[in-house]
């Protein structure tokens, strides 16, 4: 049996309204779309986007266990990285994160130690979750993204 990838990804968040607005902005320009609301497994509402068969979902935290902003480097989720289609959408969202006033780690550019031609940018989230737009021309060419 073979796996077809991450089906869902849901994020805990401090200001669920404020993480909508967020993510709302900087997925649609990369082409998410269709907004979902669940109920979760303790009541909660679980607000998804798509692209594709992926779905990212936020929840409002119910816990004061972890600290924010959220340390990477603790057990958890180190960095999400979004598939951008092209370099100017990767621009595009760093326009979006530059908006939008959050802190900000790396601006676009190559990091060809990784992949030749490998086109990023890296920004936080409003509750420090490190995020990635990347476009990668090889993994573009073959997925037609």
């Amino acid at each position: 049996m073979q796996s077809r990838g991450i089906h869902h990804l849901d994020l805990v968040v401090s200001d669920l309204e404020r993480s909508k607005a967020f993510y709302s902005a900087l997925l649609r320009s990369l082409g998410w779309s269709g907004v979902l609301q669940l109920q979760g497994e303790r009541g909660e509402e679980i607000w998804y986007l798509q692209a594709a068969d992926t779905w990212l979902g936020l929840r409002a935290k119910q816990s004061n266990a972890h600290l924010v902003p959220y340390d990477r480097y603790a057990v958890g989720v180190h960095h999400v990285a979004f598939e951008a289609s092209t370099r100017d959408a990767v621009d595009q969202c760093w326009e979006l994160a530059l908006a939008q006033g959050v802190e900000i780690e790396s601006a676009p550019k190559e990091f060809p130690h990784y992949v030749d031609g490998y086109y990023a940018a890296f920004f936080y989230d409003p509750d420090g979750i490190k995020l990635e737009v990347v476009h990668e021309p090889r993994r573009a060419a073959t997925t037609g993204t």
